[in-house]
Parts: structure tokens; C-alpha cells; sequence
């Protein structure tokens, strides 16, 4: 099969529609758009949530409250499991797991999760440890520090 060969499925090409050309082709003289009014208008139409008037939903409706969600902490988390990538080094700080390609080089808080299992012991340092994660680092020998 080669390009010149790929045909398109019948009726998934429509040829466009051509304005204003005589009143036989059924798009002549107003060209769909009715006799008059707004909608005809060149520029015409309505903002998004008018009512025609009326008092539109979104301002019905009330308006009031506090969310806490921009006052949150986030962590950026590293599983237990992808700690194996560091290779051959001891230590498992936030720099080395962003060289790694574990984290990204612009994360501030690293949180570890215990998913995933470790084979060697490491000195984990990072901002947040899970019950199981630093059950598992302790585990193998190793020791999770919490960072500041």
C-alpha cells in the first residue's frame, strides 16, 4: 500500500459549504441564516449564560464559602520499589533521585511510599516517610531520615 493508493470512506468528505451562490443551490440570498434579527447580523449572538433578560443561573445562585485546597502541602511521592534505580549508591537523597530521573529536578517535598519491595540497604533521606516504607527500608537494613 503506498499514499497515492489510500482512498478516503464514502461520506467522510463533505465539500464545503458555498454561500450566497443563487437561490437554486438552497444556501442563496440570506445563506441559512433566516430573514432578520440578531443571528443574522454579522457579529451576532449572545454571550455565554444570557437569559434573554432574565436573571441568568450563575448569578442565582450563591456565591460564598472557603476552600483550604491552595493551603495544602504537596508532596511529591516515590515508591519504595523505584528506589532500585539509584544503582549503586547508598545514599537516597532528594538530589539523587532527581538525577536518577526518579523525581523532578524542581520538587521541593518528597514523600516515600512503601509499594514496591528493597533489596539493599539504603540511608533514605526525604521530607515524609509512610508506617510501611519505613518499615520496609528498616527492613533491609537500611535507615530513613526525615529531612526538615
Amino acid at each position: 500500500m503506498r499514499l497515492h493508493n489510500l482512498t478516503n470512506t464514502p461520506g467522510a468528505v463533505h465539500r464545503k459549504k458555498r454561500l450566497g451562490n443563487g437561490e437554486s443551490s438552497g444556501l442563496g440570498k440570506t445563506c441559512g441564516k433566516g430573514h432578520k434579527g440578531q443571528k443574522s447580523r454579522s457579529g451576532g449572538g449572545i454571550r455565554i449564560g444570557f437569559e434573554g433578560g432574565q436573571m441568568p443561573l450563575y448569578r442565582k445562585l450563591p456565591h460564598r464559602g472557603f476552600s483550604n485546597a491552595q493551603f495544602t502541602t504537596q508532596y511529591e511521592v516515590v515508591n519504595v520499589g523505584d528506589l532500585a534505580k539509584l544503582g549503586d549508591e547508598s545514599e537516597a537523597t532528594p538530589e539523587a533521585m532527581a538525577k536518577a530521573g526518579i523525581l523532578r529536578p524542581d520538587s521541593k517535598l518528597v514523600k516515600i511510599l512503601g509499594t514496591g519491595d528493597l533489596e539493599k540497604a539504603l540511608k533514605v533521606s526525604a521530607h515524609k516517610f509512610s508506617a510501611s516504607a519505613k518499615e520496609k527500608i528498616e527492613k533491609a537494613g537500611g535507615e530513613a531520615i526525615v529531612l526538615s
